[in-house]
């Protein structure tokens, strides 16, 4: 399945934005990703599921996983590792080119992700995934799955700091 990157963007995407704009969801993204090993579009998907109603299984995030682990490995992580080395780039290059560098660079990978969240909503539609939620817990019960899928224990504030921005889009 291929995206249309001229379409509008998908509910997943605008969620994503959302939710990513509430207080403590980046550092809490970043500490999940860091620490546990967790691709963000992939959590964030978790949690637009719960929004649609579904409560997911840990086979459920395996399969959503499976479905962009070439897009991430080979596309958005390699973004991701160029923009964080050019954070500190090497002593042959000033400070202000790497600089203007990592900006077009961060813009690519924000893109690359935008595609990967745009091929998860194309390929997975959330009535298809998991069960019906129990009202109120679908969210606390996606993150356990991605967390199961990964075979992690997630730092418990970083999970709060999810809950409580799910909680605020939801109210």
């Amino acid at each position: 399945m291929t995206i249309d990157a001229e379409r509008a963007p998908s509910p997943f995407w605008v969620f994503s934005l959302a939710i990513y704009g509430k207080p403590g969801v980046p550092s809490a993204c970043l500490a999940l990703q860091e620490k546990s090993g967790v691709d963000v579009n992939v959590l964030l998907f978790c949690l637009f599921a719960a929004s649609r109603g579904r409560a997911l299984e840990a086979r459920d995030v395996v399969a959503i996983s499976s479905a962009v682990e070439d897009w991430k490995t080979g596309v958005v992580a390699p973004l991701r590792g160029v923009r964080t080395l050019l954070k500190s780039p090497p002593g042959i290059i000033a400070a202000p080119q790497a600089e203007s560098l990592r900006a077009r660079v961060k813009a690519v990978e924000l893109e690359a992700e935008r595609l990967q969240q745009e091929a998860l909503f194309a390929r997975f539609s959330a009535a298809s995934l998991g069960a019906p939620a129990a009202a109120g817990g679908g969210a606390q019960k996606n993150i356990g799955a991605c967390e199961a899928s990964l075979g992690a224990s997630f730092d418990k504030q970083a999970v709060a700091a999810l809950l409580a921005a799910f909680d605020t889009l939801a109210g």
